[in-house]
Order: structure tokens, then sequence, then C-alpha cells
């Protein structure tokens, strides 16, 4: 059952049940006077109750059911203004209702969606920013890496060298011992002597 055939019998159901239950009442008040025009009066006004339950609830259904439609459109995320309804009762003043709903939302979702984008536009500066500072960073750590480096190779290239020098005044002292152990032979000097007068 669509949505439109079950407002249609919620309306329409209620005011036939009540023109017939009137019309019952009538039929019963009379029974007995009654005559074949009476009944045929009451069987016209019976399917006229009958039409007019149902013309009175197409009336109420038709913008019923545009207003739900409306509703769930609007609930779906559809803002765009689109229900309008000239019933000069209060269907169109709710869908009047409806349609500046859907425009403040509309707004409000564009507002949105501005912000957003505003956002994302401050979030990418701040990104490159933070990109930047990281690269200037990295550049430094390798500049600074790349001095230990060539302090670590000087300064194993001083203690190869203090190495070195330690070994050669080992070498020394060795042979300043060795030195000190030999007596040095002085050749000796004859003394001239004095020429005879």
């Amino acid at each position: 059952m669509t949505i439109k055939s079950r407002i249609v019998y919620k309306i329409a159901a209620p005011i036939i049940i009540v023109g017939i239950f009137v019309i019952s009442i009538l039929v019963a008040l009379n029974y007995e006077n009654l005559t074949i025009q009476v009944y045929a009066i009451f069987g016209l006004t019976a399917i006229f109750v009958f039409l007019f339950g149902f013309a009175t609830g197409q009336s109420f259904s038709s913008p019923l059911r545009q207003l739900l439609e409306r509703a769930q459109r609007l609930s779906q995320g559809d803002f765009t203004p689109g229900s309008y309804l000239e019933t000069k009762d209060e269907f169109e003043e709710l869908s009047k209702i409806f349609n500046k709903i859907a425009e403040e939302l509309n707004k409000s979702h564009e507002m949105a969606e501005k912000a957003g984008d505003v956002a994302d536009v401050k979030i990418r500066a701040k990104t490159q920013e933070l990109e930047e500072e990281v690269s200037s960073l990295e550049q430094k750590v390798k500049m600074r890496a790349q001095e230990l480096q060539r302090m670590i190779g000087e300064s194993e290239k001083l203690q190869e060298l203090a190495k070195m020098r330690g070994a050669e005044i080992v070498q020394l002292k060795k042979e300043l011992q060795g030195m000190e152990e030999k007596p040095v032979k002085r050749p000796v000097q004859k003394k001239e002597s004095a020429p005879e007068v």
C-alpha cells in the first residue's frame, strides 16, 4: 500500500463510516414509513457520502503526500526548495515553511562547505610550513652529521699521529738508554812538544 492510498484510506474511511452510520440511524427511525423513493434517496446519499469521503481523502492526501516526500528529501540532504503548493490553506503555509527550512539548511550547508574549504587551505598552508621547517631541520642535521664525521676523521688521524709519536718517543728512549750504557771512546790527542831552540 502506497503512502497516498494509506492517507486516502485514513481520511476517507471515517467519513464513509460516519455517513453510513447516520443513514442507518435515519432508516432505523423511519423504518415503517419508508417507501422505495426514500430507499433510493438513502442509497444516493450513501453513494454521495462514499464519493465525498473519497474526494476529501484525495484532496488531503495529495498535498500531504507532497509534504511527506519533501520532508524525506530534506532528511536525505536535498536542500533545494521544491515544494510549491497553492491550496490556500495550512498545507500551503506548511509548504512555505518547508521551503524556508530548505533554504536555511542549504545556506548552512554551503557555509559549512566554505568553512571546510578555508580550513583545508589553512591546513595545507600549515602543512607546507611544517614540511619546510622539517626540511630545514633535516639539512641542519645533515650538515652537523657531516661536521661530526669530519671531526671524527680528524680525531682518528690525531690518534694515529699520537701513536706514531709515542712509538718514536719509545724508540728514542731506547736509543738513549743504549747510549748511556756504552762508554764513549774518545780519541786521545797527543801533546805536541815545544820545539827545541
